[in-house]
């Protein structure tokens, strides 16, 4: 029988639910929402309710308790965590932007003029983006070594220069720690540059041209007006992302020397597995979202409004 028959022989009121279950997107998101609420929202929820008890690994019987709370926001550990946390993020998301809009341009203008080899760097950018965290702390952990093996110290040693203590100087490895992020990362924005360079009218260009703007001011006053949602979106993501880094940062220094390198993720990390300190780490954790919510609403605010688009 076909379905025009079946919906033929309904009754009027069968027909009418059907076609109102149809038309409404509820039923179709709805197995969406119940993925992400088992999957993302019942952990956070779970990571809040934590943070008002004091659980740990090791023990079973929790009580509901404010200690927690104030015991982790008052560890004299916490301010240098954030300090070394700022520098890591902020130096992460600056580096980032810069290096992926200029990979970005030399990729569009040499597409343009159709010069050899734009795919390769294309490519090779998003190698970096490819590799695993721990591989790539691993990577850079051996270009960094002050052993003799060592390429950079290596490179240093053939140009008869001093060679540098890269990973064991407290005022060098968080220098170190952000080029291996800032490497990591580029790729990410060099993509997301790359799709909104495309995306510009070729005309505003023709436009400048006429009205005898150099290169430079076609740049600054032409490209990156017109780049102003996406860079502040990449932020938001950027941001996020390197906020919740710890992989590349424990197999590059493990946090050492000391706290220098030791971000809060990686603080966290720490609590909860090396200390046992479920509770505490929840808390930190809820720190960690507050923060990345925080930024993310500075930045969401700077984003342009529809009538300004």
């Amino acid at each position: 029988m076909s379905p025009i028959a079946i919906e033929a022989d309904s009754p009027p009121q069968s027909r009418t639910f059907m076609r109102r279950f149809a038309g409404a997107p509820l039923p179709w998101i709805m197995p969406v929402i119940v993925v992400i609420g088992i999957f993302y929202l019942y952990p956070v929820i779970d990571v809040f309710r934590l943070s008002f008890t004091n659980a740990t690994l090791i023990g079973d019987n929790q009580d509901y308790t404010l200690g927690s709370i104030a015991n982790a926001l008052s560890s004299p550990q916490l301010p240098d965590i954030l300090w070394a946390t700022l520098i890591f993020v902020g130096g992460s998301v600056i580096g980032q932007q810069i290096l992926g809009l200029a990979v970005a341009v030399v990729v569009i203008r040499g597409e343009k003029r159709g010069l050899f080899g734009t795919t390769i760097l294309r490519t090779t950018a998003l190698v970096a983006w490819v590799v695993p965290g721990i591989a790539g702390g691993i990577i850079w952990q051996m270009l960094f070594s002050e052993a003799p093996y060592g390429a950079l110290n290596s490179i240093l040693r053939l140009m008869h220069m001093p060679v540098v203590a890269w990973l064991s100087d407290p005022a060098i490895a968080p220098w170190s720690t952000l080029i291996s992020n800032i490497w990591r990362g580029t790729a990410f924005s060099m993509v997301v540059m790359y799709a909104a360079l495309k995306s510009i009218d070729p005309s505003l260009y023709e436009a400048a041209e006429v009205d005898g703007a150099t290169a430079s001011q076609q740049f600054f006053f032409v490209t990156l007006p017109q780049l102003r949602a996406a860079i502040l979106v990449n932020m938001i993501l950027i941001t996020i992302q390197t906020v919740n880094t710890f992989d590349a940062i424990i197999t590059l220094t493990g946090g050492g020397p000391g706290r220098a390198t030791e971000v809060i993720s990686l603080y966290v990390f720490n609590i909860v597995f090396r200390n046992y300190d479920l509770s505490g780490g929840s808390v930190l954790s809820v720190l960690m979202l507050i923060i990345s919510l925080g930024l993310a609403f500075i930045y969401a605010s700077f984003l342009p409004k529809e009538e300004e688009q």
